[in-house]
């Protein structure tokens, strides 16, 4: 696409030069000074510097609005955060992790720069993984008629993840209102470009793209780079459609303050991108053209010498984080599912089937709330809804608008689900994560991004969204359509997950949690999908609060803690020892796996003296070792007897039934297990 000219040194307003040019010199001297402060043990271990990309990253914030647009800066956009509007002293408290820094508190890593409330975001440190998020708040943009442009700025070398690849593919078949910039500085901390990619330019590596346009400009030169961001800004706002910008830099110094670039770069290449220093070229033009004089250019750089002197003071003075702070802001508070009040489950009326009862939610929830939305795989197309038909209506009574397929690309499905929700608090998601739970692994960087976007962001951030997964086996699938990885999900922090095993209670905390703030994942047990023992009679909105866990059965001489597929095969082998061996046994259904019930579990086991943990998942390494340990710590001297574990063997689910079965536990296996503890 051509450069529109916007801006030449003759034709720019005096007072704009040296607004730039204050910004400039203001960047280059934090920059300069940013390692100082590791030096002095103050901070800021960790910098990246900016200089070499001065041109395009004065004109990215320069272009940015902040009551309309939203910005996705990178690690090395130090300019453009305060090109943007940022201050010194809030660059130095960021730099050196103070309470007041505005990006995060002091809790997420030094140079990443955001303010939240500017949209100005905070983002993960995992390189490029932002594109994705910033087509998420494009889509909000365009179902909601926002006017605005999404810009996600990032390195050359972080396109050769594919999650940007999924991002652009994306943004190019939603027609979405993004611009990424790739500022191409030849390295990937030390790996050349030519290790990255065949094309010279990496922007080039889309040029089959429908619905692209690409923009190629000098990111050292201030005015090349400030007509390709307007033209850029322009165009998006006409056409609606995603443009890529591909800024020329060079990095001046090592790519970071933990490395050395003499040992990977010349002597002459150094030499010769500092002879390309923008700031210098910028100075240099201002005087040849006689726009300023020196003493105006040297008034700009004693003002600016006074500006960080006065930063560099408060920010020292600034408050450290509080220790006691890292418990806050890990998730936000739930819904209150009040309704129905603890302990009343008796429910009259006609039995629905666990499958019909997500069904009906979600319909229910999508005509209280207007604002919700939801996509996955193969969801969407006239009455089908996901491979499973969880979602089979929603399209025909809410339209495309809010309920659409997604490309077969998990990461970019859980990615957008997060940035559509930095639009608006008010916006409720629920995707299909990937078409079986197996699947899921390759939006796991999407998902761990997610689950500490609250925390990270110092509470200004929390993703409302709500992670469906159809999981488990018992269906004859194999390899990828049986696995259970809730006991993996379950070691981050920032997310709750839930696993009903009845109809009622997997309408009630579907419910609670698209209502709720923050990331719940949905564990759905499919081989229960239409299974008459999951069938129940289900109350008319019907609410069930996180981390309350439910008796299936009273006992009093042994507990069974459960939840998922394996409750019910612990009624049945419950049912089995009383009529055989006239035992008591109890079965708890935890349902929710975090926040996790302990008092209930604790509870049953004081009463019964003995605990049989159960579930789906490999015994090695799945969730019941931490319930087993947190019953040994916790009520060691209540027990008569070492607590037991029930769950599959190490190895992966077979696909023939023969070998499925002998994998997963049954009846068989829980019986025998209890009848054990009840005789140790």
């Amino acid at each position: 696409m051509e450069i529109k000219k916007f801006h030449s040194i003759k034709h720019t307003d005096k007072e704009t030069l040296a607004q730039w040019y204050r910004l400039l010199t203001l960047g280059r001297r934090l920059d300069d000074r940013a390692p100082n402060y590791l030096k002095q043990a103050l901070g800021w271990s960790y910098h990246a510097p900016y200089a070499g990309h001065d041109g395009i990253q004065l004109a990215i914030g320069q272009v940015f609005e902040k009551s309309k647009d939203h910005l996705f800066p990178y690690y090395r956009d130090m300019l453009t955060a305060l090109s943007a509007g940022m201050t010194a002293e809030e660059i130095i408290l960021n730099g050196i992790s103070k309470a007041t820094d505005p990006s995060s508190g002091g809790r997420h890593m030094s140079n990443h720069f955001a303010k939240p409330e500017w949209n100005i975001h905070n983002v993960s440190s995992c390189t490029g993984n932002h594109a994705s998020q910033a087509a998420g708040v494009g889509r909000a943009f365009r179902r909601y008629n926002h006017e605005g442009v999404v810009i996600s700025s990032q390195g050359e070398s972080s396109v050769s993840e594919g999650y940007v690849y999924e991002a652009i593919n994306g943004a190019t078949t939603e027609k979405l209102p993004v611009i990424f910039v790739f500022q191409d500085n030849g390295f990937g901390i030390s790996v050349p470009k030519k290790d990255q990619t065949a094309n010279r330019k990496v922007a080039d590596n889309f040029s089959g793209f429908k619905n692209l346009e690409i923009i190629h400009c000098n990111g050292k030169d201030v005015f090349d780079s400030m007509n390709a961001m307007q033209t850029a800004k322009e165009y998006v706002k006409t056409s609606g459609l995603p443009v890529i910008v591909q800024a020329n830099c060079v990095r001046i110094h090592s790519h970071s303050n933990s490395d050395r670039h003499e040992l990977y770069r010349d002597d002459a290449e150094r030499n010769y991108v500092l002879e390309y220093d923008p700031l210098g070229k910028y100075r240099r033009m201002l005087l040849r053209y006689e726009r300023f004089t020196e003493a105006e250019l040297e008034a700009i750089e004693n003002e600016v010498k006074d500006i960080v002197k006065a930063a560099h003071k408060a920010a020292l003075a600034a408050p450290n984080p509080d220790p006691a702070s890292i418990f806050d802001f890990v998730l936000p508070e739930a819904y209150a599912a009040s309704k129905y009040p603890e302990g009343i489950h008796s429910h009259q009326g006609e039995s629905k089937r666990l499958i019909d009862a997500l069904n009906e939610t979600l319909k229910a929830e999508f005509r209280h709330n207007p604002d919700t939305f939801i996509w996955g795989q193969d969801m969407a197309h006239k009455e089908k809804g996901g491979i499973f038909n969880v979602s089979k209506g929603l399209q025909k009574e809410f339209g495309k608008d809010r309920v659409f397929n997604a490309p077969i690309a998990e990461d970019y499905i859980v990615a957008t689900a997060n940035g559509m929700s930095r639009f608006d608090e008010k916006i409720r998601i629920v995707i299909e994560g990937a078409e079986f739970a197996d699947y899921f692994w390759p939006a796991m960087e999407q998902f761990v991004d997610s689950t500490h976007d609250y925390w990270r962001s110092n509470g200004k951030f929390v993703p409302n969204m709500t992670i469906r997964l159809a999981s488990g086996g018992y269906i004859g699938g194999g390899l990828y359509h049986s696995q259970s990885i809730e006991g993996s999900l379950a070691t981050f922090p920032g997310t709750r997950i839930v696993y009903p095993s009845f109809a009622d209670d997997a309408a009630g905390l579907l419910r609670t949690s698209i209502r709720s703030k923050g990331i719940t994942v949905f564990m759905e047990p499919k081989a229960l999908y239409n299974a008459p023992e999951a069938s129940t009679p289900i109350p008319d909105d019907f609410e069930v609060p996180f981390g309350k866990a439910r008796i299936r059965r009273q006992g009093r001489d042994l507990s069974m803690i459960t939840y998922g597929n394996t409750t019910h095969l612990c009624l049945r082998a419950a049912e089995q020892l009383e009529k055989e061996t006239g035992a008591s046994i109890e079965v708890l259904d935890i349902r929710s796996i975090l926040p996790l019930d302990k008092e209930a579990i604790l509870a049953s086991v004081r009463k019964t003296s003995r605990a049989l943990v159960v579930h789906e998942d490999k015994v090695f390494g799945g969730f019941g070792g931490e319930l087993a340990a947190m019953i040994t710590e916790e009520a060691f001297e209540a027990l008569d007897a070492p607590v037991r574990r029930v769950g599959s063997t190490f190895t992966p689910v077979g696909f023939n039934r023969i070998l499925e079965a002998a994998v997963l536990p049954n009846v068989e296996r829980i019986y025998m297990a209890a009848k054990e503890l009840l005789a140790y």
